[in-house]
């Protein structure tokens, strides 16, 4: 890959406005439930040629049991919910994982996002469940990605070794140091001040810096995903930038 794809997790406007002003979007229903492939499928036929689908691995693989999280969930998966999430290595996990990969079918999604809660320590246990999972986990031809949250940018070379060893990428955010591994790069882009500040809209000289690694990366290709209240605005400027223009405001 040698472009870079600009998006949005998740559509904030109209589809066919996202369609037109930026590369891709990065799906997150899937993470809630992805036993909607008919949606999935409509959304990839709709979009036009080149435009780039990402998702989120379903949350029954990488999160424990969680009331609330669960509400979202189309009807009770089966199984014993305590042998969900973690990347355990049960039938429970990769039954899941078997509907996320339906999903990226229906999808066409060109890469599958594992974000692992803050409660995904780097444990020995947690890291010989992701050593197990990613050594046996199906893939379909899709890119998988892992993004890490906590203290497990405390170890950057371990991250750099489960990389290596499992052809994943590390999703990072450049802005934040946490320079993402692999090549192509993925970024998630939670706004600053803290491990999510969603709230939060970039300033111009914080999407100039991220305009000038982003350039710097074309060659080896990059997915910049916005994951704030304002992505739809933030991603729209970060376009402007690279694209040489002088004005900044996104259409509405």
């Amino acid at each position: 890959m040698d472009r870079l794809v600009i998006g949005t997790c998740g559509f904030q406007r109209a589809r066919k406005l996202h369609y037109t002003s930026l590369d891709g979007v990065e799906v997150q229903q899937t993470f809630y439930d992805p036993r909607v492939t008919d949606r999935l499928r409509k959304w990839r036929s709709e979009a036009p040629q080149g435009f780039t689908f990402t998702m989120k691995a379903w949350m029954l693989v990488t999160h424990k049991y969680n009331k609330k999280l669960w509400k979202r969930l189309k009807e009770e998966p089966p199984g014993d919910r305590s042998r969900y999430g973690f990347f355990q290595d049960t039938r429970e996990v990769w039954w899941a994982w078997e509907k996320t990969l339906e999903a990226a079918d229906a999808l066409g999604a060109e890469v599958i996002v594992l974000q692992s809660p803050q409660s995904f320590r780097p444990t020995q246990v947690n890291l010989e469940a992701l050593d197990r999972f990613l050594s046996k986990a199906e893939r379909m031809g899709r890119i998988i990605a892992w993004e890490p949250r906590g203290e497990w940018w405390q170890k950057p070379d371990k991250l750099q070794e489960i990389a290596d060893k499992h052809n994943i990428l590390v999703v990072g955010d450049p802005l934040k140091e946490r320079a993402p591994i692999g090549a192509p790069a993925y970024v998630r882009l939670h706004g600053m001040g803290g491990e999510v500040n969603y709230r939060y809209k970039y300033k111009q000289e914080e999407l100039e810096a991220l305009a000038r690694w982003a350039r710097d990366r074309k060659d080896r290709g990059a997915y910049i995903m916005f994951n704030n209240i304002y992505a739809y605005e933030d991603a729209v400027r970060l376009k402007t930038l690279l694209s040489g223009q002088t004005n900044t405001e996104p259409n509405r």
